[in-house]
């Protein structure tokens, strides 16, 4: 389907600039940009490609003011980046959507399935399971005994939730991914090896949380993991028993909570960062890539390193570490000098 430039600066309270007829039909990279396609610029590290590109519409802000002529019809609005998702969610739900229960699934005799779902080939839904309307399941998932979601849910391909689990409405589960699995509880006995603790509790994820490729969601030991509405996680990434992830929070892939650990809202967290267990991280946290937190972080604190520590000092650090060969040398000499010195007295 094509869309002229004029009806997509409508649709996004855009101004216009260039010819409002050009035609559009796909999406793509800036630098990549081919006839036909819409592009946008959210970096200014990539200004040099706005003069360069063969892309029909580019979306910039509104502060933009190019330096050379533009080949491209320009759109401004208020933020680049966010108008883009906006056309490429508006894209999205133009594809045609999966209907219906397919013959190859499962469903107990017992479950509740909502007006409007999805269920894909070779999909199971255990007995007592409840499922909201428009929810999408697609093939080889497994719902367990007791499991609710809520609707408008989309389960991707291979995504398994373990029983009593209790999914809000909106959430979005992508392939591999592993919700109410059992947490990692092991007594040590006089015998040097380890007893398991069984793990009884559950998962309660609010709405409107996505989850990426194979991420793990571990079932509490009593109680219930919770995370809580709006939170974004991506691929590889794991939560173990009893966390608390707070509102609207985002991790980097590879990251992971250790049990109990109680996170605030609105934080960020880079890729490769370690939580430590038991410890309590507050809201507007910020934690950089690869650090490891070992203990309690207070509200609006940016922090980095292993252990983590305030993000300045740790730069400071960093600065420090890597003139460590050219000090070393500056001391060796200094200690030669120190010896000539004494020789000459003597």
């Amino acid at each position: 389907m094509n869309f002229k430039a004029s009806a997509i600066a409508e649709f996004l309270k855009g101004e216009l600039i260039g010819n409002p007829d050009v035609e559009v039909n796909n999406v793509s990279k800036i630098e990549d940009g081919q006839p036909g396609t819409l592009a946008f610029l959210g970096n200014m590290k990539y200004e040099k490609y706005v003069y360069e590109t063969k892309a029909s519409i580019l979306l910039v802000n509104k502060d933009f003011n190019p330096q050379k002529e533009i080949l491209a019809t320009l759109i401004k609005v208020d933020n680049a980046y966010e108008s883009f998702a906006s056309l490429l969610e508006l894209y999205q739900q133009g594809k045609p959507q999966k209907e219906g229960i397919r013959p190859l699934s499962s469903i107990h005799e017992t479950a509740t399935i909502g007006e409007n779902v999805y269920v894909g080939e070779y999909s199971v839904i255990e007995q007592g399971a409840k499922i909201g309307n428009n929810v999408k399941i697609y093939p080889q998932v497994y719902i367990g005994d007791g499991v609710q979601i809520g609707e408008g849910c989309v389960l991707h391909p291979g995504v398994k939730v373990y029983e009593g689990s209790i999914i809000g409405k909106d959430c979005v589960f992508h392939s591999g991914t592993i919700i109410g699995s059992d947490g990692f509880g092991f007594a040590p006995s006089v015998n040097n090896d380890y007893k398991k603790v069984p793990q009884i509790g559950i998962v309660i994820i609010e709405d409107h949380v996505e989850i990426g490729a194979n991420c793990c969601v571990d079932r509490a030991t009593m109680g219930a993991t919770v995370i809580r509405k709006g939170v974004k996680l991506d691929n590889l990434i794991q939560i173990a028993h009893n966390v608390e992830l707070g509102e609207n929070a985002v991790m980097a892939a590879q990251s992971g909570i250790a049990g109990s650990a109680k996170i605030g809202k609105n934080i960020m967290v880079g890729g490769q960062v370690a939580i430590n267990g038991h410890i309590k991280v507050g809201d507007d946290v910020k934690i950089g890539a690869k650090s490891g937190v070992n203990s309690d972080v207070k509200d609006g604190e940016i922090i980095q390193g292993i252990p983590a520590i305030q993000y300045r000092n740790f730069w400071k650090s960093q600065l420090l570490f890597t003139k460590l060969p050219e000090t070393r040398q500056q001391l060796n000499q200094i200690e030669r000098d120190i010896k000539d010195l004494k020789e000459t007295k003597n």
